[in-house]
């Protein structure tokens, strides 16, 4: 009977092993007290600094940016002259290394100081059209994906008015969240640009042809939320899941190879204990930054099984994992 015992707990204990390591996601930031809903996540090359532009429903103009140092220290609260309360992607221009803010709610780019919050607009594409997310090729001409239209655009190096890169059904949805093309990220041979689409849980890949998009087919399917997309060295899709609570790591096939961090429902102070509703991730060293956005769909007319446990959060913040892909059969 003992011998019988110990193989059964043997055998438990060999396929307990197998499957993914998540790692608990950590705080890295809290956001100060009057600032909420972290979207937009970008980390300046050059200081090492944070952003982390917010998309405050509750809020009145202008839209803030809260920036941190390279180890989650608040720094400053931007506040984004002339923006809406609604703002989204950001990043550093690869080579002029301006700052282009998504203004969602007035429908532009900005180009804003980093210090002063004084902004210019950097390409104004109107009102309604759902500017989202935004990435860059290697000639530094700016992608931005309409998440209402189903497009993306592509905006010269300097600025000034969007083209039509790419407009595809693909990149639309009917479902929740209600958003289309969202993230987007070129793979290493710049052959191709991937775009999540967050209502239709897809990831979309475009061929790149240059002056404009060419064919678009699904990628891969079944990530829950598909938000935040960037692409590793070895042409790995990393993806924020909104509504997983969770970062999915895809191959260059579509196979699902990770799955970081999870939702452990809220601290004392009333903040996110791991990942709620993560939006955009950024690498950081040997870390992987994310935005708890916490982002009650309520707001927008869908329930979904999240949404009442972001509406208690207090201190919003940026999340941390280790950049790692843990193998299969890691013990935890």
């Amino acid at each position: 009977m003992k011998m019988r015992e110990a193989l059964v707990l043997a055998v438990l204990l060999t396929v307990s092993s197998f499957g993914f390591d998540r790692k608990h996601a950590e705080t890295f930031a809290r956001l100060p007290n009057d600032r909420a809903n972290p979207e937009g996540l970008a980390v300046d090359r050059k200081t090492g600094d944070v952003y982390a532009a917010d998309f405050e429903v509750k809020s009145n103009p202008p839209g803030h940016v809260v920036v941190f140092d390279r180890n989650g220290h608040f720094l400053r609260d931007v506040a984004v002259a002339g923006s809406s309360n609604l703002l989204l992607g950001l990043d550093f221009h690869p080579t002029s290394h301006k700052l282009l803010v998504i203004d969602f709610g007035n429908g532009n780019v900005l180009d804003v100081n980093p210090r002063t919050g004084a902004a210019t607009i950097f390409s104004a594409i109107g009102p309604g059209s759902g500017l989202n997310a935004l990435t860059f090729d290697d000639a530094g001409f700016v992608y931005v994906s309409d998440s209402f239209q189903g497009i993306i655009y592509r905006i010269p190096p300097t600025g000034g008015p969007a083209a039509v890169w790419k407009q595809d059904p693909l990149l639309t949805t009917t479902g929740v969240p209600p958003f289309g093309a969202n993230g987007m990220a070129f793979n290493k041979a710049r052959s191709l640009l991937f775009v999540a689409n967050t209502g239709n849980d897809t990831i979309v890949q475009i061929v790149n042809a240059g002056a404009t998009g060419g064919t678009a087919t699904v990628f891969t399917n079944s990530i829950n939320g598909a938000d935040g997309l960037i692409i590793d060295e070895q042409d790995n899709l990393w993806v924020c899941a909104n509504q997983g609570d969770e970062i999915v790591i895809v191959d260059n096939t579509g196979k699902v190879i990770a799955k970081l961090g999870d939702f452990d429902g809220l601290k004392g102070n009333a903040e996110p204990n791991g990942l709620l509703f993560p939006a955009s991730l950024v690498f950081a060293g040997d870390s992987l930054l994310v935005t708890n956005l916490s982002l009650d769909l309520r707001l927008f007319g869908s329930n979904t099984v999240d949404a009442q446990w972001a509406a208690q959060v207090r201190t919003h913040t940026l999340a941390r994992l280790p950049r790692r892909i843990p193998k299969l059969g890691e013990a935890r």
